[in-house]
């Protein structure tokens, strides 16, 4: 592997001090070529069960969950669930209107075993023309991605090192600037790949628009003008343990990795339920239905599992420790002014609150005139409808939500959730042929929405 060093002279980047950043010595781009590659193959179906109102939706949530099925997505009109292997669905289910897809996903892990030039191997220096974004990745191809881009650009590019996950893996970001000089003046615009491990598009997405902001201006779909107004953080794989075991065990795995009790016979913490703005040790799906006064704490074992207390997960925890640093506790001095949180699926571009279907930001009518322009840009490029509205209403109540927390907490008045492709044949199986379509029209979003922000600061 390339030796790299670490540079401690921080203040000349504008990014926290705890932030490491990283440059190559000697051999470059060496990173590993892949003969071998092991195969797995999930074979299942995607039940979507249509629900004709809000009792029918909470009943229809409430049996999946009693059954510990795998519940894809629940919003308002429709429940999506999972099944493969030995999973059934409930007699009682099947009375609810539903359609079946049935889904096949192969994923091919490849070996490190050999070396090759990552340049040449994926012709980085071209949006264009590299093949980087006709697949999914794995965590080290990732990583040589981004340290890559940071050798090809090193004027643009740096990349920080934002701390350790639960089980002590390195979790990197991007710090994607035009004239360093300018970027202590320039706003931030901070954008997150998948909190959720099994959403790889959103992770593929965000390394897409890594690429776009420092390639060529040439090129159709060139970001780097966007490099005059904001100084770009990306974060494409904030929850790499969780991501990791997608590839290694479990294509659908959804939380961290995180031990959380000494006696349960499972991990993980919902890290987009761990937030600490209105955080509550249950999830509000965990409690659907359920005629108690107090609600009860979600099991450990539950997909939703929002952790012991807010912040427990070490990839919640040093995001926010990253943020607070160019923020504080958010003001006319805070340095990101926008933030996109990218996901799958469902289409929709979603703004706070999460925690509360009551409670309206003072900021939404800005926020909302912001996200249907963002939609209408993102449309043009491909004909993709997204939805527009805020969290709680287009999905379910849900505390502890990283919007929330970036919008009440960090100051950052233009927050989004963004829901990418598709809206339901394929899940979190979306085929690696839409990789590049899906970030170019989040790029004409992204690009949008700064140019919105830069417009009203002006």
């Amino acid at each position: 592997m390339p030796a790299f060093r670490t540079a401690l002279q921080l203040m000349a980047f504008s990014v926290p001090a705890f932030a490491t950043l990283w440059s190559y010595e000697g051999s470059k781009s060496q990173i590993p070529m892949y003969s071998e590659i092991s195969t797995k193959i999930y074979d299942g179906a995607l039940w979507r069960f249509e629900t004709e109102n809000q009792d029918v939706f909470q009943w229809t949530l409430r049996v999946a969950q009693d059954y510990s099925l795998d519940v894809w997505r629940a919003s308002g009109d429709y429940v999506d669930v999972y099944t493969a292997g030995d999973s059934v669905i409930p007699k009682a289910l099947l009375s609810v209107p539903h359609t079946i897809s049935n889904l096949s996903t192969t994923v091919r892990t490849p070996s490190r075993n050999s070396y090759t030039n990552a340049i040449d191997r994926w012709n980085l220096t071209s949006l264009e023309n590299t093949t980087y974004h006709a697949a999914y990745h794995p965590s080290w191809e990732i990583d040589e991605f981004m340290h890559t881009l940071a050798e090809l650009y090193p004027d643009e590019v740096t990349v920080l090192r934002l701390g350790h996950t639960a089980m002590g893996r390195e979790i990197y970001g991007l710090q994607i600037s035009g004239d360093t000089k300018a970027s202590k003046a320039k706003p931030g615009f901070l954008i997150t790949g998948a909190q959720h491990a099994r959403e790889w598009v959103a992770i593929s997405t965000a390394l897409y628009l890594s690429h776009a902001l420092v390639s060529n201006s040439s090129e159709s779909q060139s970001m780097r003008g966007l490099l005059d107004d904001f100084d770009f953080y990306v974060v494409p794989s904030p929850n790499p343990d969780g991501y990791d075991h997608t590839w290694e065990t479990d294509r659908f795995w959804y939380k961290n990795r995180q031990v959380v009790d000494p006696v349960s016979p499972c991990v993980g913490i919902d890290t987009n339920r761990n937030w600490g703005y209105k955080w509550k040790p249950h999830s509000a799906l965990g409690n659907l239905g359920k005629k108690k006064k107090k609600p009860v704490p979600d099991d450990p074992c539950s997909t939703w599992y929002p952790g012991h207390r807010a912040f427990e997960a070490p990839e919640v925890n040093n995001l926010a420790n990253f943020v607070s640093t160019l923020n504080g506790a958010g003001g006319p001095h805070a340095k990101i002014k926008a933030f996109v949180d990218l996901r799958s699926y469902g289409q929709m571009l979603s703004t706070p609150y999460s925690f509360s279907c009551k409670r309206m930001p003072k900021d939404a009518e800005d926020q909302l005139e912001a996200a249907l322009g963002s939609v209408q840009a993102l449309k043009v490029k491909h004909g993709t409808i997204f939805k527009t509205g805020n969290l709680c209403s287009t999905l379910y109540r849900a505390p502890g939500n990283i919007v929330d927390w970036m919008y009440a907490r960090a100051g950052i008045k233009y927050s989004y959730a963004a829901f990418l492709r598709d809206t339901g044949t394929y899940g979190f199986s979306l085929p690696a042929e839409w990789i590049r379509p899906v970030g170019e029209e989040t790029g004409k979003m992204i690009e949008y929405l700064a140019k919105f922000i830069a417009k009203r600061q002006k």
